[in-house]
């Protein structure tokens, strides 16, 4: 797979604190991972490289609302945790009172970079893929033909997005370390269970160094 910033974008999903951040909801079950991947450093690298080469970059954020809890009336097991901590929880899909720092914001080290004023943050997903939000929509009206994805978390929203991006047609390489999974004593290792669907899956598999150094 080669990329090109004339085809090619950066999407990372879920970007927040509640999956990202030591003080975040997740990070009991996702803090080794995280940890052990460099995530939030390579996601780093790579913003670096997209924003000095080019890149567009797509953000595709979760968040849920008042309306999502009180309305809801079944869920899948991490969906119950989810509204269990309140993760990306929002005080309302026009109402950003106490989202400043909340677990739904950006992580501050990444701020600078989804803030200037360039990158597109599309609509929120709901449950894990794009076929809830208009992420599609959105590369098409760009032409973008191609994708680097990463972000949160591994196995579940990333996977997702991976999957629906190569129905709709997509090329997508992954960076594998600018992700991470959780780790559950019954349910398993997610990590390592989204590492063997994206070598299935995808056009590529790449680190992050191996990323930066295809970006032209």
């Amino acid at each position: 797979m080669e990329v090109d910033n004339a085809d090619t974008a950066v999407v990372f999903i879920d970007p927040q604190n509640d999956v990202l951040s030591k003080k975040g909801a997740n990070w009991g079950v996702l803090g080794a991972s995280v940890t052990e991947n460099g995530t939030v450093e390579n996601m780093v690298k790579i913003f670096e490289a997209a924003k000095a080469k080019d890149y567009l970059v797509f953000i595709s954020p979760h968040y849920f609302f008042p309306t999502d809890y009180e309305g809801w009336k079944f869920n899948g097991p991490l969906e119950s945790d989810e509204f269990h901590t309140n993760t990306f929880a929002r005080a309302g899909a026009l109402d950003l009172t106490g989202f400043e720092g909340s677990g739904a914001d950006w992580l501050d080290r990444f701020k600078p970079y989804i803030e200037d004023g360039k990158t597109i943050v599309v609509s929120p997903h709901k449950v894990f893929g794009p076929q809830t939000n208009d992420l599609v929509l959105q590369l098409r009206k760009r032409r973008v033909q191609k994708v680097i994805l990463g972000g949160m978390l591994a196995n579940m929203c990333v996977e997702s997005h991976l999957r629906e991006l190569l129905e709709q047609g997509f090329e997508v390489a992954v960076i594998k370390d600018a992700t991470a999974g959780p780790r559950h004593p019954v349910l398993g290792d997610g990590y390592q269970a989204a590492l063997i669907n994206y070598n299935f899956l995808a056009h590529a598999v790449w680190t992050t160094a191996e990323a930066v150094e295809r970006m032209r």
